[in-house]
C-alpha cells in the first residue's frame, strides 16, 4: 500500500480526482487499436489459445511490474517525464543523465503519436462507410480493393488523421481533470458497453463454442518460439508502457492511491478489452468462412466481408468502428500529454499553446505516413517506406529501450526507500515486485528488444 503521509506538489486541477478516474484514464491509455486491431490478428497468426496463455502469463509476470515503475517514477517526480526523471535521478545521487529518459519518452510518444493517428483515421472513416451500407453485398474481392483505394487517397487520409487530432487536442487542451479525466469517464465505460454488444451479437453466430476453443484451449504445437516473443512483446507494449504516458498520469495521481491495485485494475480492463475484442471477432471470421490470421487486414478487410454478408451488419459493423475509433482516441490522448506537460512545465506556455504546438508538430510528421501509402510508396529507406522505417524505429527501439532504462531505474538507481514508500515495502507483494523489476523484466525485455532489431531470431 502506497505510503498517505506524502503530499502532492501539483495543485488540485492537475490530480485526477479520484482513483476510478486514474483507472479510467490509464485503462484508456493501454487499451488502443494494439487491443482491438492488432491482438486478434497476432492472436490468430500464432495459434490462439497457446499464445492467448504466454500473454495473460506475460501480463501478469512483465506488464504489471513495468507498469507500476513507471507511475511510481511519475507519481514520485511530480512533473513532466524529462523532470521527474532529473528529480529522481538527483534524490539518488545519480547522473543528470538519467533525464533523457524521459526525452526518450516524450519523444517516443511523439513519433508514435504522428502514425497513430493516421490508422485511426482509418477506422473513423470506415464509421460512415459501414453506416452507408458500402460492404453489404460486396464481392470479397472489391471490399479489399476499396481499403486500397482508401490508401491511395493522400487528401482523404490527411483530412481524417486530421480530425482524430483536432479531437485529441479538443480534450487535452482542457486540463487533467476538465479534459482527460471527464473524457475518459465517458468513453471508457462506453467502449466496454460496445464490446459487449458486439460479443452478445458474436453468441448469435453459431460459432461462439469454436472461438471460446481457439482463444483458451492451448495448443503448444502451433506455438514457435517466435511466437511466444511475440506474444511477450504484446504484453509489454499493449500498456503503453516506455512511451512515458503512464509516467505523466501517474505524476497526476495522488499519494494516497495504491499504485499495486490501480495497475493491476488497469492491466485487467486492457487484458479484458484485448480478449472481448476477440470472443467480438473471431465467431464473425469463423461463422463466414474467414482467416483469422488475416494479419492487419483482419480488421479493414477481413471483418468488413463478413459484415457485409451476415443479418445486420451495416448496425454491427458501424458499432464496431465507433468502438475501435473509441479505444484509438483515448491512446491518443495520452501519447500527447508528456510533450504538452513538458511545454508547460518547462517552457512556460500556456495548455493551449503547448496543445497547438504540439498537434501542429505531429501533424507535419503524420504526412509522411500519409504520403507512405500513395505518392509516397517509392521514397524508402533500407527498403521501408516513412511509415514503415517509424514504425521500426519506435516499436523495435525506442519502446523497448525506454522501458529497460525505466526498469533500471527504478531497480538499480533509485533507493529502495524511495521505491518502498510509494509501493509499500513492507509487503510480500513489493518484495516480489523488486525481484520481478530487477531481474526478470530486464532480461526478457533485452530478448524482446534483440529480437526486435534482428540481432537475434528464433
Amino acid at each position: 500500500m502506497s505510503n498517505p503521509t506524502r503530499t502532492s506538489s501539483r495543485p488540485l486541477q492537475q490530480q485526477w480526482s479520484t482513483r476510478i478516474s486514474f483507472i479510467l484514464a490509464a485503462a484508456g491509455a493501454a487499451v488502443g487499436l494494439g487491443n482491438i486491431w492488432k491482438f486478434p490478428y497476432v492472436a490468430g497468426e500464432n495459434g490462439g489459445g497457446a499464445f492467448v496463455l504466454v500473454y495473460l502469463v506475460c501480463i501478469a509476470l512483465l506488464g504489471v511490474p513495468m507498469l507500476m515503475a513507471e507511475v511510481l517514477i511519475g507519481r514520485r517526480g511530480q512533473q513532466n517525464p524529462v523532470n521527474s526523471m532529473a528529480r529522481l535521478a538527483e534524490e539518488a545521487g545519480a547522473r543528470p543523465v538519467w533525464k533523457n529518459v524521459g526525452r526518450l519518452g516524450v519523444l517516443t510518444g511523439f513519433l508514435l503519436l504522428s502514425f497513430y493517428v493516421v490508422v485511426a483515421g482509418w477506422a473513423l472513416a470506415y464509421i460512415p462507410l459501414t453506416a452507408s451500407g458500402s460492404f453489404a453485398g460486396v464481392e470479397p474481392a472489391r471490399i479489399g480493393q476499396m481499403f486500397d483505394g482508401h490508401l491511395q487517397q493522400p487528401l482523404s487520409l490527411v483530412g481524417w488523421s486530421t480530425l482524430v487530432l483536432i479531437m485529441t487536442l479538443g480534450i487535452v487542451g482542457r486540463g487533467v481533470r476538465k479534459g482527460l479525466e471527464k473524457a475518459a469517464n465517458l468513453l471508457m465505460p462506453m467502449l466496454f458497453v460496445f464490446l459487449l454488444i458486439l460479443v452478445g451479437y458474436a453468441t448469435t453466430t453459431g460459432h461462439f463454442d469454436t472461438a471460446l476453443a481457439f482463444m483458451f484451449e492451448p495448443n503448444f504445437d502451433q506455438l514457435t518460439a517466435s511466437g511466444v516473443l511475440i506474444a511477450l512483446g504484446h504484453a509489454f507494449f499493449t500498456l503503453s508502457i516506455g512511451g512515458g504516458a503512464m509516467m505523466i498520469y501517474g505524476s497526476y495521481l495522488s499519494p494516497g492511491v495504491s499504485i499495486a491495485r490501480t495497475s493491476i485494475l488497469v492491466a485487467v480492463l486492457d487484458t479484458a478489452a484485448a480478449l472481448l475484442a476477440g470472443l467480438a471477432i473471431f465467431p464473425i471470421v469463423f461463422a463466414y468462412g474467414l482467416e483469422p490470421g488475416g494479419g492487419p487486414g483482419l480488421i479493414f478487410v477481413t471483418l468488413p466481408i463478413a459484415f457485409g454478408q451476415m443479418p445486420l451488419g451495416t448496425l454491427f459493423g458501424t458499432l464496431f468502428f465507433i468502438m475501435l475509433s473509441v479505444a484509438a482516441l483515448t491512446s491518443a490522448f495520452s501519447l500527447i500529454e508528456p510533450a504538452i506537460a513538458w511545454l508547460i512545465e518547462k517552457r512556460g506556455m500556456s495548455r493551449f499553446k503547448a496543445s497547438v504546438l504540439s498537434g501542429s508538430g505531429i501533424w507535419l510528421l503524420s504526412l509522411g505516413t500519409v504520403f507512405s501509402f500513395n505518392i509516397g510508396a517509392d521514397w524508402t529507406l533500407a527498403g521501408k517506406t516513412f511509415f514503415e522505417s517509424l514504425d521500426y524505429l519506435v516499436s523495435g527501439w525506442m519502446l523497448p529501450l525506454g522501458g529497460l532504462l525505466m526498469a533500471l531505474f527504478t531497480a538499480w538507481v533509485m533507493k529502495p526507500d524511495a521505491t518502498a514508500q510509494e509501493l509499500g515495502g513492507d509487503s510480500a507483494g513489493y518484495r516480489l515486485w523488486r525481484v520481478l523489476i530487477r531481474y526478470l523484466v530486464p532480461t526478457v525485455i533485452m530478448i524482446i528488444f534483440l529480437q526486435a532489431i534482428g540481432i537475434i531470431s528464433l
